[in-house]
């Protein structure tokens, strides 16, 4: 998807400047990087607090400014619960995204290299997710923990933008990164992705830890069942729990059982307690057929999803062609 080239070009930058590379050659090493792949380099390729190019189109046309003020632990709704005894209950959905494989990388690439790779990667993911307004409350390794949602944000909309933010993560570690990898002869990482939704007084929100090392968290069943969803997909899957199922009316037949692709029963329900009847069912995501539905997605000759360009201004379009309408009397109004 042409809306991660940028941030292709810096991993492949990385893989390409060191010696052993299947496309190594001593110009690669100031392609991108004018001091050779270090960490100074990165950030002068890929600022951490600004889009690069290629997202910044996407963010444009969805009418998008990510806020970069966040901090980590510290969703800005429940802030003020920092160092309280208060706690809150509120809505919320959970996503878990976790990247499998790249310690395979460490077979090829010098941990620098392989720093620089799983760096831009996560930089995608973060710059992404806030794009569509996601609160990155935890970095767990290669994974991160997400918040979608808010005080002033619709359930609906919330849900919304978490399965959007996943989709189109997905599909760019499953097609664009699986490309550049095979190029370079290496093993294609994936992600596994758990999503779930808790409602009100299924989500207390409260600061977890002592003093300053400590965070603004939730404890819920359904921030633990996103969790526990991720390690149930399958590579590059995504599964989520019944509550996001009710939000997405309309869009029932892109939610499939889980033990329907795992043919055990079991795995039907991620959660049950017998003495209370209470049976929470789990589902795969179709999060490709969901990304095509998309309005800001378009299919292209070769079959690959594109990010839709922009419509020209319309008033603009229409004074460009008056002079030409005048000299037609059919087609001008002062002439008719």
């Amino acid at each position: 998807m042409s809306v991660f080239s940028d941030y292709l070009k810096t991993i492949q930058s990385a893989m390409e400047s060191e010696p052993g590379s299947i496309k190594y050659s001593p110009l690669n090493e100031t392609r991108f990087f004018s001091k050779g792949v270090t960490f100074e380099a990165l950030n002068k390729a890929m600022p951490e607090k600004q889009l690069q190019p290629s997202l910044q189109t996407l963010a444009n046309m969805m009418g998008k400014q990510p806020d970069f003020g966040q901090q980590l632990g510290n969703h800005p709704d429940f802030a003020h619960l920092k160092h309280s005894n208060h706690t809150e209950t509120h809505t919320i959905v959970s996503l878990f995204l976790d990247i499998k494989g790249s310690t395979n990388l460490f077979r090829r690439y010098k941990p620098q290299t392989v720093m620089i790779i799983t760096n831009a990667i996560q930089r995608a993911a973060i710059h992404l997710c806030l794009i569509f307004g996601g609160y990155i409350h935890r970095l767990q390794g290669d994974g991160m923990f997400v918040y979608f949602g808010g005080k002033t944000i619709p359930t609906q909309k919330a849900v919304e933008s978490a399965l959007q933010f996943a989709a189109m993560f997905t599909y760019f570690v499953k097609t664009d990164l699986k490309n550049l990898f095979n190029e370079q002869g290496i093993e294609t990482i994936f992600t596994r992705i758990g999503i779930d939704l808790g409602y009100n007084e299924e989500v207390v929100w409260a600061m977890a830890g002592i003093g300053e090392v400590s965070e603004i968290t939730t404890c819920s069943l359904h921030t633990s069942l996103a969790c526990k969803m991720q390690s149930k997909a399958q590579s590059n899957g995504i599964v989520v729990g019944d509550n996001i199922l009710s939000e997405c009316k309309g869009a029932e037949d892109l939610f499939t059982p889980v033990c329907n692709r795992t043919r055990e029963e079991n795995d039907r329900y991620i959660f049950r307690i017998p003495e209370k009847q209470f049976n929470y069912t789990q589902y795969d995501f179709n999060w490709f057929q969901f990304l095509k539905r998309q309005s800001f997605i378009a299919t292209d000759l070769s079959g690959n999803l594109q990010v839709k360009q922009p419509m020209p201004d319309t008033p603009r379009m229409l004074s460009n062609l008056t002079p030409i309408a005048i000299q037609s009397k059919p087609f001008s109004n002062e002439n008719s």
